[in-house]
């Protein structure tokens, strides 16, 4: 990742850290990246945020779906 995508990575952990482990975060922002250069052809940082922070509010949402129906 560049640095930029390390910065990305970073403020998501801190938003997420409570929810979701460092490694997750950074899958997430690669996955991303990779989305949207695939998609459109460019990844800006400020893209791949907002995809990145969508899936993590997602997988938060499963998760707590899944711990409040056991």
């Amino acid at each position: 990742m560049t640095w930029s995508f390390e910065a990305v990575a970073e403020n998501l952990a801190k938003e997420f850290g409570e929810v979701h482990p460092a490694e997750m975060v950074i899958r997430c922002v690669e996955a991303a990246r990779h989305s949207a250069e695939e998609v459109i052809g460019e990844a800006s940082p400020e893209l791949v945020e907002r995809i990145a922070r969508k899936h993590l509010e997602v997988l938060a949402l499963a998760a707590a779906e899944g711990h409040g129906g056991s």
